[in-house]
């Protein structure tokens, strides 16, 4: 398994940040990596799907999401799946004076023959890691303005 975990602090309500990144397709706006993400059916809670594309290693791929917990404003899951990979996206969030500091954990699975080749996708998952942190970082200082 693959784990990315960033944190990333901004002035603004857990509530707030909570709700924008609660629609999974506000990744357009901070994850560089994704090339769009279309709602396919929910209103945003538990059950709610969508199709992510992202770009990766010079391809194109397409993971459908569910959000599988929604705790508002606390916590938000959600676990995407393909042919080659299972992902588990967990976004938490607490309030440390006026600060909420969002904790975003992903886990990749990868299946299959891709399992063989794990090693060598380690190097670019930490980059997509970290060029989703800067967009995150980015994307909620904009929020916070």
């Amino acid at each position: 398994m693959i784990v990315i975990e960033r944190e990333v602090a901004v002035a603004a309500t857990p509530e707030h940040v909570f709700d924008y990144l609660a629609d999974f397709r506000t990744t357009e706006e901070w994850d560089p990596g994704t090339v769009r993400t279309v709602l396919l059916q929910g209103d945003g809670g538990i059950g709610t799907t969508y199709r992510n594309t992202s770009r990766f290693s010079g391809r194109e791929t397409d993971l459908i999401y569910e959000v599988v917990e929604c705790i508002r404003p606390r916590r938000i899951v959600l676990r995407g799946e393909n042919r080659t990979v299972v992902a588990r996206d967990t976004m938490t969030f607490r309030s440390e004076a006026h600060v909420t500091r969002i904790c975003y954990r992903a886990e990749f699975q990868l299946k299959g023959l891709a399992r063989l080749a794990e090693p060598f996708f380690r190097k670019p998952f930490d980059r997509l890691g970290e060029e989703a942190e800067e967009g995150l970082r980015n994307a909620l200082g904009k929020l916070a303005a």
